[in-house]
């Protein structure tokens, strides 16, 4: 009994510890936005539970009056209509209510604006990414510039880059290279588009950023991620025949994980890849060693 407790608490210790294997993507009869990994994406959940409070009474209310009058001034219970043309209090009400609720709308908005498109004056890390159809190419800026592209995985692939677990690394949505960041550092994004190529548009639902990828142009945004995992975002425009399959895919690691990683990715991007999915997965090991256990 005392075995089965302890290897009971290590499989939840184990699972409660695996950062590294955490993979934010969509789920199924997901009704809620993505969990947050930056202060960004934390304000958009707040400021979207907030507004639920204004718009299900709101609803309901209208909902409401719609009922009252179907069934109070249907045409067999009220066969003489009113003649009122209007009602002072009334008018006071519907003009009064909407301009409260939108003042109480529009201050936390305009906060989380401000916040969102203010990019900090000292980044840790700056990174452009540049849209084509259908990848992404990231340019890491510093004393070792780093540049590469990223695909869509393709299911033959897999084995290949020891990519295989489809809950990790689902379908359409995995990448052969990841955007590998260190957690909790202040990145700087610089997104555009090539030259002779259509508005594309990065967008990471657990960041909170969603900007347009414009050939000419160069727009940024920004984030820090204040926990390690696994994310998936995806081109959110328009941009030709195989729109769904431009994904992005940034790895959270640690700062030291992260370094060893740039260290070796300037000479071989394949090998530091492969090098970091295993130290990243040997989390998982552990899980697995507490489940043989309790066998």
């Amino acid at each position: 009994m005392k075995n089965i407790l302890f290897c009971f608490s290590s499989l939840i210790i184990c699972l409660l510890t695996a950062t590294g294997a955490v993979a934010d993507q969509p789920k199924e009869w997901q009704m809620d936005l993505q969990p947050f990994a930056t202060p960004v994406m934390e304000q958009i959940r707040w400021f979207n539970h907030y507004t639920l409070w204004f718009i299900v009474p709101v609803t309901l209310f209208v909902l409401a009056l719609l009922i009252i009058v179907v069934i109070k001034f249907r045409a067999s219970a009220n066969p003489v209509a009113s003649r009122t043309s209007h009602n002072a209090m009334i008018e006071v009400a519907w003009t009064l209510g909407p301009v409260l609720i939108l003042f109480f709308l529009a201050i936390p908005s305009f906060n989380l604006l401000s916040y969102e498109l203010t990019i900090p004056d000292k980044p840790d890390l700056t990174v452009k990414a540049t849209a084509t159809q259908w990848q992404w190419n990231y340019e890491y800026a510093g004393d070792k510039p780093l540049a590469f592209d990223s695909y869509l995985l393709k299911d033959q692939d897999r084995a290949a880059v020891g990519k295989e677990d489809r809950k990790i690394y689902p379908r359409l949505l995995a990448v052969d290279n990841e955007l590998v960041i260190p957690v909790n550092k202040t990145v700087r994004v610089l997104v555009t588009a090539a030259p002779t190529d259509v508005i594309h548009a990065f967008a990471m639902p657990s960041f909170g950023i969603k900007i347009d990828a414009v050939p000419g142009r160069l727009n940024e945004t920004w984030f820090k991620a204040e926990r390690e995992g696994l994310y998936y975002g995806q081109c959110s425009e328009l941009c030709g025949k195989d729109h769904a399959f431009m994904p992005i895919a940034i790895r959270v690691v640690s700062e030291d994980k992260y370094n060893s990683w740039m260290s070796a990715a300037s000479t071989d991007l394949s090998g530091a890849n492969k090098a970091l999915i295993a130290a990243v997965d040997g989390v998982k090991a552990s899980v697995q060693v507490a489940q043989n256990v309790s066998n």
